[in-house]
């Protein structure tokens, strides 16, 4: 992989310093020797925490004397011109140009790249835009997405290996790789699949309810790591999960699902209230799973980079030590909560399934009462 060594420039995210315009600018950089802007938290926690179109992993030094250790992406841009393909470091290599506040006092920074084929693009909060406006639509690879595919990698990898050890030891006790993860493998058939779906039906929705599991999992642990992308805190990632469990639910309900939604068993008179909340309920389900996971991973990035912003925020030494101990146990704690959300997602999508093919026994009952 190639890393990029930045030391001229670099977004002014990454430097931690904003830029004064017109008349203000000279000055600025004149008092810069000898005057620190104030650290900004803030600015360093959503810069952890938002996605952007390169993969930035440390910063050696400060100023313009600074180190950046990153890794480029690659930009590709459909717009009204054709394809238009290249590396973000024709984005990050000027120290440029728009800064601007915002109505809500945030700054902005705004870089512009010129292509051969004329188009110049304005980046403005990690989002292309044609400048004088033009059709465009963006399929980069942005660091979430590098991220995802390093996770699938990853997974297929492990995975390949432990259906290998199943071929391999077929009959003989688990080794390595199959032994760890073949206990996670039965309990979530025992305990989440067979109790939820039920024996007849489980076997259909354990491919995706492991896949949801080790996918969360996974990324949550990836999350952790140092330079790691906060993928699963990225609310458009939380969306098509929970939209892959709201359609599987919906295309696997049967005719008693549906009848307890658009016919309640209750007086007709009552159906005017209850349909109404029941349709609801259909979306407000996926959309509790997909808050839910974003929150939760969410919170625990920006509780860790709180504790060590206290550490440059503070410069004391004092401070320090306390912080960094509140981190690691926050760390740690994180660790607990990465498996724990992996398996409320997949408990609760298996409960979805299950009242999704639940066979109906109110009549059976009945029956039987008069006999």
């Amino acid at each position: 992989m190639l890393f990029v060594l930045n030391t001229n420039v670099v977004l002014a995210q990454h430097e931690g310093h904003d830029h004064k315009e017109g008349e203000h600018k000279t000055e600025h950089h004149a008092e810069g020797e000898h005057h620190k802007e104030a650290f900004d938290p803030g600015k360093m926690i959503m810069h952890h925490i938002a996605d952007a179109h390169e993969w930035h992993f440390a910063t050696i030094g400060e100023g313009k004397n600074a180190t950046h250790i990153s890794l480029p992406l690659p930009v590709i841009l459909y717009t009204d011109k054709g394809l238009d393909i290249f590396f973000s470091t024709e984005v990050y290599k000027h120290e440029n140009e728009g800064h601007y506040k915002k109505a809500d006092g945030t700054s902005v920074h705004t870089f512009n790249v010129k292509r051969p084929s004329g188009v110049e693009y304005v980046l403005q909060d990690e989002k292309f835009n044609i400048k004088g406006g033009g059709f465009i639509l963006d399929f980069s690879i942005t660091k979430n997405v590098a991220s995802l595919f390093v996770s699938v990698i990853l997974l297929l990898y492990v995975f390949f290996n432990v259906a290998k050890g199943y071929k391999t030891n077929a009959g003989k006790a688990p080794k390595g790789m199959q032994a760890f993860f073949e206990p996670i493998v039965e309990f979530i058939r025992d305990d989440i699949a067979k109790k939820n779906i039920g024996e007849k039906h489980y076997a259909k929705f354990m491919p995706y309810l492991l896949t949801i599991f080790f996918f969360i999992w996974f990324n949550n642990l990836l999350g952790l790591l140092p330079g790691g992308a906060n993928l699963t805190g990225n609310i458009a990632v939380t969306l098509m999960l929970a939209t892959c469990t709201f359609v599987i639910t919906t295309i696997s309900g049967n005719k008693y699902y549906w009848g307890h939604i658009f016919a309640p068993p209750v007086p007709p008179l009552l159906w005017i209230i209850l349909i109404p909340i029941e349709i609801v309920g259909l979306f407000v389900k996926p959309f509790s799973l997909m808050i839910r996971l974003f929150a939760n991973i969410t919170a625990g990035h920006i509780m860790i980079l709180s504790l060590l912003s206290l550490i440059f925020y503070f410069q004391a030494w004092q401070v320090g030590i306390v912080s960094v101990l509140f981190a690691v146990a926050m760390n740690c704690l994180e660790l607990f909560v990465a498996i724990l959300q992996a398996y409320v997602f997949t408990l609760l999508s298996s409960m979805y399934f299950g009242s999704a093919v639940e066979e109906h026994h109110h009549e059976e009952h009945h029956h039987e009462a008069h006999h």
